[in-house]
């Protein structure tokens, strides 16, 4: 099947309208959130840096993103000479809509404060769930809607026709499809734990706050969200558009609304990143019923739960923002291939180790022991080997 949504079974004209709602609802929503986030943003960062920020465009400047948008809309569209125009037009499109597509298949509300609940609603008399698709590959499509948008930043660097978006975009895919293996790793912990690649089940297997972060025992979550905000390119990984080193990055031959779309991608990558990884670790829309019922508890809970959470996350990019300097190239390289790589398989193995000794029933004193013995020889060969390459890097440096 396509899609597990049980609407589908049964196509019609009622059921053609519901999932265009749904698509224009998601898609609307999903752009002012991201005007929402840009403005969130600039104040929260004045605050923290003691200024005022926005605040002439609407109240509290709140429309000022919106402002901001209009002005990229009526400035001059610039295509330079010896640019391949057809790419160079399409590259800000494979950017923006793979965040679009990941956001699609994430849960926004539904009951699941119950075990058993289904988080199934009513929807003009069909019986659907709130996101736009629930496909039986989701955690799959999900990692590669990630992976697709590096081909956007790769493309507009070389379709620009000019060296230094060429650098800037070899550098980010670099760095993207460096972090992109750690990502996969610790997602796939998840899938371990719950057994289904279903974005849906996958929160509906987290009932009763025996959420994935504690039950892979936080590990994948600390490195899936240290290797997803590097694939967001958000600081402190925001080399893609290190200005003092190459001038723009991979946009620099873009202006008006094209230019406009790599930030809107960003911040849309920020919001649907968040949201997977609520969905992944944190029980997606799920939280205490508080004894509601009815369309409180199947739409307005769930969806404040949810929006909670998110905001956490959102805040946290913010704050990191506002707070951590830049990495240099190689200590960024360093810490995804050296140290969470290693980690991600690693630990990886450890929940494998332990989910067979639980199933075969193996003595949990000794499996411990081995896991311990393992872990610890693989540090000590990992900490060899990097101390090995920087002395040899160090006597190279000398010789030259």
């Amino acid at each position: 099947m396509i899609a597990l949504d049980p609407m589908l079974v049964n196509v019609d004209l009622t059921v053609v309208v519901v999932v265009l709602v749904k698509v224009l609802v998601a898609f609307a929503g999903l752009l002012v959130a991201v005007m929402l986030m840009i403005w969130f943003e600039r104040k929260v960062i004045s605050d923290m840096q003691n200024r005022i920020g926005p605040n002439k465009a609407g109240p509290f400047g709140i429309l000022q993103s919106l402002a901001d948008g209009i002005k990229f809309f009526f400035k001059e569209d610039l295509i330079p000479d010896r640019a391949d125009r057809f790419v160079f037009k399409l590259a800000p499109y494979l950017s923006l809509v793979p965040a679009f597509l990941v956001f699609s298949v994430i849960p926004l509300a539904g009951n699941f404060s119950a075990r058993g609940d289904t988080g199934l609603v009513e929807i003009a008399g069909k019986v659907t769930r709130v996101q736009v698709a629930d496909p039986s590959i989701g955690l799959l499509f999900v990692l590669a809607m990630s992976s697709i948008a590096v081909y956007g930043v790769m493309l507009a660097g070389w379709s620009s026709g000019s060296k230094y978006p060429l650098l800037g975009s070899v550098r980010a895919t670099a760095q993207m499809v460096s972090y992109e293996a750690a990502l996969g790793l610790s997602a796939l912990a998840v899938l371990l734990q719950s057994g289904f690649l279903e974005t849906s089940a996958i929160v509906r297997s987290q009932t009763g706050y025996e959420w994935n972060i504690w039950m892979t025992g936080l590990i994948p979550f600390i490195i899936f969200f240290i290797a997803s905000t590097a694939e967001l390119n958000r600081p402190p990984f925001d080399l893609v558009e290190a200005e003092q080193e190459l001038v723009g990055g991979f946009h620099t031959e873009y202006s008006s609304i094209r230019f406009a779309l790599f930030f809107l991608a960003e911040f849309m990558n920020a919001i649907t990143m968040s949201a997977v990884i609520v969905t992944l670790f944190l029980g997606g829309p799920s939280g205490p019923g508080l004894g509601v019922s009815g369309w409180v508890a199947d739409y307005v809970l769930p969806f404040i739960w949810f929006f909670a959470k998110v905001m956490l996350f959102l805040f946290t990019l913010v704050w990191m923002r506002g707070t951590l300097p830049r990495f240099r190239y190689d200590q960024l390289m360093d810490l995804g291939w050296k140290f969470l790589i290693p980690l991600a398989l690693g630990w990886l193995v450890v929940l494998v180790a332990l989910r067979v000794s639980g199933d075969e029933g193996w003595n949990w004193g000794v499996v411990a022991v081995l896991i311990i013995l393992g872990l610890t020889a693989l540090a000590g060969l990992l900490t060899k080997s990097i101390r090995t390459a920087e002395e040899r890097r160090e006597l190279e440096e000398v010789n030259d």
